[in-house]
């Protein structure tokens, strides 16, 4: 019987549960937001579970031992209780609820004082720089909190943003105590909802985050994904947002062929996306890799280029006009994602091939196959058809449970034979 009842007991509101629902209220800023705009919400009941009259009969001790718990920790709430076994064991009164008159005492219950206080006096702070930050000090408690002076700096900045629109400076160039490029590519999240508040208009929503504006010739997949052409840091993108100056996209290439001239002996060269779009080359062929080590590696190869990939972004050659007369080669790695990137740069030059990224090649290293932590569920519309056999294989772990295989990978000596003899 006794164990029984321990059992049971389980059901019933502990002491540990109680403050346990009150910690959870405080993670999601529910205690903080209260604290700072009361409502109506206090006194506060929070019913708990108890035993019933059958579990007070069967486990007497273990319900005694319960409620003796609750009463000796009663302070910071007051407990409502209700009569059980009236009509079995005789009149026992067991608590029913707890009841915090004030915030207060349930910040207190969870042991959070010290945080209260911070968290007045940063909010005073921020509604001392300007009455409109407090709304965002009321949407974010816990993150003002976890920031501590950096929120008085990342308003400031804010601030500043409001009163100098489009300033064509360079972020580097913001005089501000405490304000470097490092601070904000931190708070970038931060300081732009803050101006949101301060311009009293809707904070801009996560796609600033995840891509360029739609207008940048951005397009969304099935994952939910905004993906651009355009590749941009978040620091970039918000410099942008905001009318800073920002460093240019730069592109890296080598020549293939030895013969073709270009600045003495030099043939590894980096140049900025807009220069790169008016290169005038006499390549006939351009191969796109993703990995460093392929890039540097690849064979001489007549009237050739090879560019090192930049993952989803294809801005230098989406401007590249004169590479739309070129064979454009494609190599990146065996699994979802990788197909993902080849369908979005044929949306920039149609005529892309893919290059050892074939079934073959896949099967032919199973010793290096890896997991693909995320494969990509998106429908791709651009791949050809045995493309899209190996890509809905690989989503649908057909040859293995998020299986990849990354191009660095790929055994030299086989690359070197496809490569040579050109795309599938």
């Amino acid at each position: 019987m006794p164990a029984k009842g321990v059992g049971l007991s389980r059901n019933w509101t502990t002491l540990a549960g109680l403050r346990s629902l009150s910690a959870s209220a405080w993670e999601r800023g529910q205690l903080l937001r209260e604290a700072m705009e009361p409502t109506e919400a206090y006194p506060r009941r929070r019913a708990l579970k108890r035993p019933s009259a059958a579990e007070l009969r069967d486990d007497y001790a273990a319900a005694r031992k319960w409620a003796a718990e609750l009463f000796a920790a009663a302070g910071p709430y007051s407990l409502e209780t209700v009569d059980v076994g009236r009509t079995t064991i005789g009149s026992n009164h067991l608590p029913a609820a707890a009841v915090f008159a004030r915030v207060e005492d349930e910040i207190a219950f969870v042991g959070r004082n010290r945080e209260l206080g911070q968290f007045r006096s940063r909010a005073a702070a921020l509604a001392a720089l300007d009455p409109a930050l407090r709304a965002w000090a009321l949407k974010r408690p816990l993150q003002l909190l976890a920031l501590g002076d950096a929120a008085l700096t990342a308003a400031r900045v804010a601030l500043w943003l409001r009163e100098n629109p489009g300033p064509g400076i360079y972020l580097r160039q913001l005089s501000l105590p405490g304000v470097h490029t490092k601070f904000i590519e931190t708070h970038r999240r931060v300081i732009d909802e803050m101006l949101a508040v301060l311009q009293h208009r809707p904070p801009e929503d996560d796609l600033l985050e995840r891509g360029a504006a739609a207008s940048d010739g951005a397009v969304s997949d099935d994952d939910g994904l905004l993906l651009s052409p355009i590749a941009r840091t978040p620091a970039a993108r918000f410099a942008e947002r905001h009318g800073f100056l920002h460093p240019p996209e730069l592109v890296r290439f080598r020549l293939l062929d030895p013969e073709i001239p270009l600045l003495g002996d030099a043939r590894d060269v980096m140049v900025t996306a807009e220069a790169f779009s008016t290169l005038r080359l006499p390549v006939t062929s351009v191969l796109v890799t993703e990995n460093l080590v392929n890039f540097l590696a690849l064979p001489d190869r007549p009237r050739s280029l090879a560019l090192f990939g930049a993952g989803y972004g294809f801005s230098s050659l989406r401007d590249a006009e004169w590479i739309r007369d070129c064979e454009v080669l494609y190599w990146g790695d065996l699994d979802t994602h990788g197909f993902r990137i080849l369908d979005q740069l044929r949306s920039v030059h149609p005529h892309v091939s893919s290059i050892l990224m074939d079934e073959a090649t896949l099967l032919a290293h199973r010793e290096a196959w890896g997991v693909e932590e995320s494969p990509s569920r998106a429908h791709l519309a651009r791949l050809t058809a045995e493309e899209a056999e190996v890509y809905e294989s690989l989503g649908n772990n057909r040859y293995g449970n998020g299986v990849r295989l990354e191009q660095e990978l790929i055994r030299w000596d086989w690359a070197l034979e496809r490569l040579a003899a050109g795309p599938i």
